[in-house]
């Protein structure tokens, strides 16, 4: 859905403070991610240039 490398969502939810969508850790090894928490999440990083300008 992101398009972005697993290494990338990996560093947002480790680094301080928290970045990215919100996430479940399942295990120390497996980590899920609601599709409507991702939406949501890019949904507010949203930028509409017309309303920048």
């Amino acid at each position: 859905m992101l398009k972005v490398d697993a290494s990338s969502v990996r560093r947002w939810r480790t680094t301080k403070p928290l970045q990215g969508p919100p996430f479940i850790p399942v295990s120390a090894r497996r980590t899920l991610y609601k599709a409507s928490d991702v939406k949501a999440w890019l949904d507010r990083r949203r930028i509409d240039p017309s309303a920048v300008a």
